[in-house]
């Protein structure tokens, strides 16, 4: 592997991207090109990428799952996508992720059965898993999530938008009622849930 290039980066620092033959590979800082005597033109050995890749690179990695981890849980998709983001490359990704994982520090089952249940009087399963599906859990896990949660159906959220909205189904005019469901639906209510719960 030939370095190509090795330019600044805006807004990031002392750091610059490396290319390897004219590809971004990586981003390091100004001390670890000069503790690896990096240079434009240079030929890479292997060994040499290796090390950068597990001392510097895999180590920064999980430093940063940790770091992001500490205030807030996330899933692995949000997670793989930050890294993603910062520029590192995808097998120090995937070591990453699968040291954090090894501790459990990161379970996107978990992290789905909380979400439901925090939101699940305010939303509709349907909006709940698109949600999650937009954090990267994949279906597999979501659907295994509703079915160990035990959460209830929808009826409980459609009662907290009743009340929120302080609606009315035995007063309303047939006009406000349509606006009504309208509403719920858009935000993902099925209209047989929506009937059931307003009748």
């Amino acid at each position: 592997m030939q370095i190509t290039r090795m330019e600044p980066v805006k807004g990031r620092g002392r750091k610059f991207r490396i290319y390897l033959n004219d590809e971004p590979a990586f981003l390091l800082y100004a001390s670890d090109i000069a503790e690896y005597k990096l240079a434009g033109g240079q030929e890479l050995a292997p060994d040499t990428l290796g090390e950068i890749y597990s001392a510097v690179l895999l180590r920064r990695a999980k430093l940063r799952c940790m770091y992001i981890l500490k205030t807030m849980d996330k899933t692995e998709g949000q997670l793989r996508r930050k890294l993603k983001e910062e520029e590192y490359p995808d097998p120090v990704i995937d070591g990453a992720l699968d040291f954090i994982k090894s501790f459990n520090y990161v379970n996107d089952l978990r992290y789905s059965m909380n979400y439901m249940e925090s939101r699940q009087t305010s939303k509709s399963r349907q909006q709940i898993t698109a949600e999650l599906r937009n954090r990267g859990v994949s279906p597999e896990v979501i659907e295994q999530a509703w079915e160990n949660s035990g959460t209830a159906g929808d009826e409980n959220a459609i009662r907290h938008w009743i009340e929120k909205k302080k609606f009315n189904p035995e007063t309303c005019s047939e006009e406000e009622k349509g606006k009504f469901i309208a509403f719920l639906q858009r935000k993902g209510f099925l209209y047989r849930d929506i009937k059931k719960t307003l009748t």
